[in-house]
Order: C-alpha cells, then structure tokens, then sequence
C-alpha cells in the first residue's frame, strides 16, 4: 500500500513507520523537520504542519491509507494552538482525504476524551464524552475524534466513501518516550514528585509497540470490505492495568530514586491545580503550572478500560513482553535517554 503517517518522526508515529517500511508498504511521513534516519529507509519526506492544506493534499495524492498520529499534546500551553492542530489540522487532513480519494483513515485519539471530573474503571466504548473537560488537550481531542468518527461514509469525487476509524491508546511507554516517564524521572530526581491520593488507583499503560501493533492490526481490518471498524472508536493498552503509584516506586527504585514518604491528597492537589491554572493564566510569563486539575486527577484517580472490542473487531492483542520491556527501559534511562524520542 501506499499509506501516509502524520507525525512519522515521533514516538508512535515512527514505530509505525517501521513496521509499515518492514512489511514493503510505500510510505509517506509528514513531520516538521527532516527526519534521515526513516529517509534512508525508504519513506517519503513531506515536510510541513497540519495547518497547510496545500501539503496535505501533496501528501495525500494517490494514497491508500492516512494514518494520523500528530498532535499538540500537553497539559498545559496556548488553548488556541491545541484547537488549531488538533481539530483544525484534523479537518484539513479529513479535507484532504476526500479531495485526493484517500478512502481509509485511522486517527490516533486519546481515552481522555472521556475523563472528565471523576474517575473511571473498566469502563469501555459506550462511555459517552463528559460534558466538560479539565484541560485543552482531552477536549481538542475529543473534538477532533468526533469528526473523524462523523467523517465515516463521506463521499469521495472518485466514487467509494471515506472509512474512518479511532484508536484510543492509554499513556504511551517504553524506551525512548520523549514524554511521560522521563518528566515523572526528572521531578523525582529534583525531589519533586509526590504521590498524589491514597495509591491505590489503577491506570491502563500502553507500551509503544503495542500500540505501534494496534494501528497495524486496526488498519487492516479498515481496508476489509464491510468492515466492523468504520466508524469507531477503540481503547488499547497493555494486557492488565496497574497500581499506578507501585509501578513508579519500581521504575524508581532501580534507578536508585525514591518517593518522599507522605502523600498529598487529592483533594488539596486538585484544588491546588485549580488555584495554580488561574494564576498562571493571568501570569503567562510564569510558564507551566507544578499542577493542574487535570494532572491532579490523572494522578489519583482510577483510569482503565476494557479491550473486548479492540480484541473482537481487530484481534487486538498485546505483543510487548512488560517485563522485559521495563527493563529496556531502565537501561535507557541509566544511560541518560541517548537519542531523542522519535526516529528523526
């Protein structure tokens, strides 16, 4: 196939782009700066941002499959530029597909589209979206997933509809994560990492190779004529949830680092959160908040969901091994995170 991966320099992105190069797909990578490594390898370089349309459709010409992993992720930064990457830049990569006849989608989405203010367990598909979000990144998101979703049977000017489909991979780890865990490693180094509640919440973590191998698995079962998937969302992630605070006392503890011994509650971190947002609103100058609401909860509260339906409609299953892959990452923390996240 000929398929097109925003966002193919990144942490996700670019293991996608691996697996795709390895099968003998042609692909295409949109990223924001020259990424040699993947070029070498045989994928197609289109350089620019999702918010030129006129590099979308170059990218898009004459593809089988769009694969949309870019994003403006964070929990903190301009409101408006969340809005303009992740649903602007969405729409114009939906506007792209029909105008060039690309007829498959698959949008990387997020499962804080459906965290609102409380926490959730096992929860799966028919979650529906809170009716307020606590930070740009979930809300944007779920906006964006939206109309992916609605863009699902579109009509293309050269015949056939549009097939959509979302995938809903939970807090992305492993070596290499430009993101997550090296922030969590850092605050804990400096001494400023807190347990956050009573730690006893559990989280979905999704490896990046397993959810390098959904996108796969989920992309194959899009182009399947009739396929279960248009039109839907699914949530991936590793093959059990965790205690979300035992697990980080593990990683840390191999790196020699240690949590202080009492916690904050969640109630004083969240309302924390909420006085610091404020003040740095008026204040821009002051950068990133220590805390926000949205930090607060996703550190205290419960958040894992099913994967019935990913293993139903796609034959989603894990390929990554935890253990050995703890391991990989340590070693790659020990030895100072050599290399930036993604392949470029």
């Amino acid at each position: 196939m000929q398929v097109l991966v925003t966002g193919g320099g990144g942490f996700l992105g670019g293991r996608i782009v691996a697996r795709l190069l390895r099968r003998g797909d042609q692909v295409r990578i949109l990223v924001r700066r020259p990424c040699p490594q993947l070029a070498a390898q045989g994928a197609a370089e289109f350089l620019g941002d999702l918010r030129a349309p006129a590099t979308l459709a170059a990218a898009c010409r004459g593809c089988d499959l769009a694969i949309h992993t870019a994003a403006k992720a964070g929990v903190w930064g301009r409101s408006g530029e969340f809005w303009e990457v992740n649903v602007g830049g969405t729409q114009n990569l939906l506007d792209a597909c029909v105008r060039e006849n690309v007829p498959h989608l698959l949008f990387t989405s997020s499962p804080s589209v459906v965290f609102g203010r409380g926490p959730v367990a096992g929860a799966d598909e028919t979650s529906p979206y809170p009716a307020r979000h606590l930070a740009d990144y979930p809300a944007s998101k779920a906006e964006a997933e939206r109309r992916v979703l609605a863009a699902n049977g579109r009509g293309l000017p050269g015949g056939g509809h549009l097939r959509t489909c979302a995938l809903r991979p939970h807090l992305i780890w492993g070596a290499g994560d430009p993101h997550l865990v090296p922030r969590l490693v850092d605050l804990a180094r400096r001494g400023r990492l807190r347990q956050v509640g009573d730690g006893t919440n559990r989280v979905d973590l999704t490896h990046v190779e397993n959810a390098a191998a959904a996108h796969l698995q989920a992309a194959a079962a899009l182009l399947r004529p009739g396929a279960a998937v248009a039109g839907q969302a699914y949530f991936i992630g590793d093959a059990e949830p965790v205690r979300l605070w035992d697990w980080l006392r593990d990683l840390l503890g191999r790196l020699g680092l240690r949590l202080p011994p009492r916690a904050v509650p969640f109630r004083v971190a969240y309302a924390a959160g909420a006085v610091e947002e404020l003040l740095h609103r008026l204040l821009p100058a002051l950068g990133e908040p220590c805390m926000t609401r949205f930090v607060a909860s996703q550190l205290a509260l419960d958040h894992w969901f099913r994967h019935d339906a990913a293993r139903r409609d796609f034959g989603y299953r894990p390929v990554a091994e935890p253990a050995a892959e703890l391991e990989r990452l340590v070693a790659w923390l020990r030895a100072g995170m050599p290399g930036p996240g993604g392949p470029c």
